[in-house]
């Protein structure tokens, strides 16, 4: 076998293998032998059929098959020993129909060279590190939510704006019959506002469904129903009101913050203002970095120039999936793709050229660090070591679950290599600003 290499630019390179059939007959005899061994044929006993008759059923397409075995393997085995970097997969190039009884076959393969590139990561920029800080409003917003959680129901007449009223919801034609609690903030069109409003304890309202709910979730979640279930209910649906309540709010004592913090955590309304903003700009922090990220991601990819092997990679695009592709369909979905093949280059070389490597240790320990964090959210805090290692054990070895893990950790080791070597302009400004001067939103 021989294996050569011819360059038609910096970009673009065709592979040829040589093989004679010394390479693959000894395989393709022995495949033929073991078929001779299982070959049921009438007329001949199992094991006793002639060679030649084998031959000329099996032969071409087992050779085809050693070949491409034989192909793949030294064409994956040449191109890692000569450090050779690509883009896609190799093409093979399709020449004349192959003759394979031929003492010697030849097999070229089209590659896309993954292009050398420097990341100047020196020069001054105007990348925008945003500091998010919480509002008034927010902290009050919170306070005052916190402060309903822990207050008391108080029966009420008549349901106001904030009231939680209690009902049974019935429409015969989808057969529902479920209870739930609901406020008026969900409750659409101003005749059925005005009905509830007026309505009391053992008031039975028949109401429009189609205009009754703010939304399709908001039905399902109320009526405990599936969405597919919505077409089925007919015009009208009869809502039968057990309760009206005002949930009042609960006095600021030590008592309504050792609930929320633990016992003498917090023992002011000001030291409760304290924990809130850390809370909220913890939360902040995580969408400035992935703003920080997303602008310095567009920023490498304006800036770091190189040139890419297109015509390959719009190839490849048209001949790699299950189903061929037009070669207008390949060059749009190759402009599609472009910007993050150049941020994966581009990443790579950065991991590359600074030792940004992930070892198992801290992938573990990174995983363990997740699922603390997500069971305190679901207050499950404080669990064992050895019950927490095995939850860590199971995770690792997800291998879906690793790899998601794995980038998340790599994202992150970005993330502080980029604030290390980044000069960045840090901007504080409140989450409503931010949200409108990033967003256009508010």
């Amino acid at each position: 076998m021989k294996i050569s290499r011819s360059d038609s630019s910096s970009l673009n390179a065709v592979i040829t293998i040589d093989i004679e059939r010394k390479d693959f007959e000894e395989k393709v005899s022995n495949v033929l032998t073991d078929y001779r061994k299982k070959a049921n044929i009438p007329g001949f006993r199992k094991g006793h059929v002639p060679m030649g008759m084998i031959k000329k059923q099996y032969e071409t397409s087992v050779t085809a098959d050693e070949v491409n075995k034989l192909l793949q393997e030294n064409l994956d085995k040449y191109l890692k020993e000569q450090n050779i970097n690509i883009l896609g997969n190799p093409l093979p190039i399709i020449k004349e129909e192959l003759d394979w009884k031929a003492s010697k076959l030849s097999f070229a393969f089209e590659l896309g060279l993954a292009p050398e590139l420097e990341v100047n990561l020196t020069e001054k920029n105007k990348i925008i590190q945003y500091q998010i800080t919480a509002t008034k409003t927010m902290i009050n917003d919170q306070i005052k939510q916190h402060r309903k959680q822990y207050g008391q129901l108080v029966p009420r007449q008549n349901p106001l704006d904030e009231f939680e009223i209690t009902a049974v919801f019935k429409n015969e034609a989808a057969k529902i019959e479920t209870t739930n609690t609901f406020d008026l903030s969900q409750i659409s069109g101003k005749s059925n506002l005005a009905a509830l409003k007026k309505a009391t304890v053992g008031t039975v309202l028949h109401l429009n469904f189609k205009k009754l709910f703010k939304d399709d979730a908001t039905a399902t979640r109320i009526l405990n129903i599936s969405v597919d279930k919505i077409p089925e209910i007919d015009k009208e649906i009869t809502i039968d009101i057990k309760e009206i309540n005002e949930r009042t709010l609960s006095e600021m004592n030590q008592e309504f913050f050792d609930k929320i913090y633990g016992p003498d955590q917090v023992k002011s309304e000001d030291e409760m203002r304290k924990k809130i903003v850390e809370s909220m700009e913890k939360q902040f922090e995580q969408q400035s970095d992935q703003k920080l990220l997303n602008d310095i991601t567009e920023y490498l990819i304006k800036k770091t120039k190189f040139d890419l092997p297109s015509e390959f990679l719009i190839k490849w695009i048209q001949n790699s999936g299950k189903e061929p592709m037009t070669a207008q369909a390949a060059k749009e979905e190759y402009d599609r793709s472009e910007k993050g093949i150049r941020y994966q280059l581009i990443e790579g070389k950065i991991i590359a050229d600074n030792n940004l490597n992930i070892n198992f240790d801290e992938l573990k320990d990174f995983a363990k660090d997740m699922i603390v964090m997500q069971m305190t959210q679901y207050g499950q805090a404080g669990l064992p070591d050895k019950e927490l290692d095995g939850i860590v054990a199971r995770v690792m070895s997800n291998k879906d679950e690793a790899r998601r893990l794995s980038e998340q950790l790599m994202s992150k080791k970005l993330l502080e290599f980029f604030k290390s070597n980044f000069s960045l302009k840090k901007k504080k400004i409140d989450f409503d600003k931010f949200i409108k001067e990033v967003y256009g939103q508010g």
